[in-house]
């Protein structure tokens, strides 16, 4: 920072999506002036195009799917259609109340919100338009983008998630290429809205990152639902003509669509934005920090979706928090990747937190141990006819190191999942925990009683 450089603010937050914005409020709460340069809206991605209208589709999705089945519940009901204009404006409306409670936050604690796109300069500057802001400590949140694949250009029938918001109207035949989770939430969208759906995805399993057992459980209720998947499938080409999209697998195979839906990632966004030309450290777009979020230029820190791992939501958040407390002096714990919760919101829902099976084998060899409790044995997942487990993945005679789970709402219960392997917790002590019935909670406790040697509803 050349030495005629004024500090303007204490902590100078670029992006103001969940990292960003967390980051801003926790340090403004400690003491700190804060400047939040954002230069779409406030909340980022995950407010406007992802985690909340996303998952408010899936409700919409559910409601769908509960009027369709009510017969199977002793319930008179029929589904006319899906009012996609009615679904949007429940969505939107959703998003707005949202953001509008996150705006008065940011004005409430005095952190100086400034509209534009910030480019990083000399270390510890954003310039953004004519105002330039020097920070005693920069903090890099500028998020991620939608990819597309090489010669896949995206237009007219063929969509991101970004674009597949503002359909008007549900697609007969949709094709979605790419099984993550992204994938996997959109199909299960529209599948439940009515469409014919196929997955398209390269690797040989859905949710590749998660454990196996829950790729199988997931392909399988798949299936069950009508959505054709095709794994170990690689994408060659595709066109668009009389509103209809072909798609071509390599071998020749071809898939007619009305829509193909890409979901194959997010990629960082720091392209253009200054960060290599002020120093900071990039690879394959991705910000270089240390477990402490601190890039490879001092008083620069990076948060979210462009620091490697995880590209979740609240692990920017908790990184955004840890950030602030850092600059204010404080020290808190670092954000650990493996102990972050994880939620697939598809249906069924696939949730976990900490080490799969593979992985807690490559870490500790043989000793590791494993129980899978059917949800078969649980009433409220009987309740809700809802098939799927609770998998726990243990070092012998010592700690859960990774707990998977599969089922309709199952997502709930990985806060609890999350204590037990964040807290190193043994089957035991998890064991002599009392679970409300009746809950779905409950399998997470029959499967530690299981592991700890005392099974009692166990099916399997």
């Amino acid at each position: 920072m050349p030495a005629t450089a004024e500090t303007t603010h204490d902590v100078v937050v670029l992006g103001g999506g969940s990292g960003g914005y967390a980051c801003a409020l926790r340090a403004a709460e400690l003491g700190l002036t804060v400047a939040l340069v954002e230069k779409d809206l406030l909340g980022g991605t995950c407010l406007h195009r992802g985690c909340i209208p996303t998952k408010a589709l899936l409700h919409a999705a559910e409601v769908a799917d509960a009027a369709r089945e009510a017969s199977r519940f002793g319930v008179r009901a029929t589904l006319d259609g899906i009012d996609l204009p009615g679904v949007t404006a429940y969505r939107e409306g959703v998003v707005s109340r949202l953001h509008k409670g996150l705006q008065g936050l940011v004005k409430s604690r005095k952190v100086e919100y400034v509209e534009g796109e910030g480019r990083l300069e000399d270390g510890r500057t954003v310039v953004v338009g004519d105002r330039r802001l020097v920070g005693r400590h920069v903090v890099l949140a500028t998020g991620s983008f939608a990819r597309t694949l090489p010669g896949l250009e995206i237009g007219g029938r063929v969509m991101t998630s970004d674009q597949a918001l503002g359909l008007d109207e549900v697609p007969g035949r949709v094709v979605v290429l790419g099984g993550g989770v992204i994938g996997v939430e959109f199909a299960s969208v529209m599948r439940s809205f009515g469409s014919e759906v196929t997955v398209v995805e390269a690797l040989p399993r859905l949710v590749a990152a998660e454990d196996p057992s829950c790729s199988t459980a997931l392909e399988r209720a798949f299936r069950k639902r009508g959505i054709t998947v095709r794994t170990g499938a690689r994408f060659e080409s595709a066109s668009q003509a009389g509103g209809v999209v072909t798609v071509t697998l390599e071998g020749g195979e071809s898939l007619e669509a009305d829509l193909l839906l890409v979901a194959v990632g997010r990629g960082p966004s720091t392209s253009g934005l200054g960060f290599e030309e002020a120093g900071v450290t990039l690879e394959r777009g991705f910000v270089v920090t240390d477990e402490r979020c601190r890039t490879s230029v001092e008083g620069v820190w990076a948060v979210g979706d462009i620091v490697p791992g995880l590209q979740l939501a609240h692990r920017g958040f908790a990184q955004g928090i840890f950030v602030a407390e850092s600059i204010a002096g404080l020290s808190p714990v670092p954000v650990v990747d493996a102990e972050i919760p994880r939620v697939t919101y598809c249906e069924p829902e696939v949730a976990s937190v900490g080490l799969t099976e593979e992985q807690a084998r490559s870490a500790h060899g043989d000793a590791v141990e494993t129980y899978e409790y059917n949800l078969g044995g649980n009433g409220k997942s009987q309740i809700l006819q809802t098939q799927g487990f609770v998998k726990l993945v243990r070092v012998k005679e010592g700690p859960v190191v990774g707990v998977h789970m599969v089922g309709s709402r199952i997502g709930e219960q990985v806060g609890e999942a999350q204590l037990v392997v964040g807290w190193e917790a043994h089957p035991e002590d998890v064991a002599s925990l009392v679970h409300a019935h009746p809950t779905q909670n409950e399998a997470l406790g029959e499967a530690h009683m299981a592991l700890a040697g005392k099974p009692l509803h166990a099916h399997n």
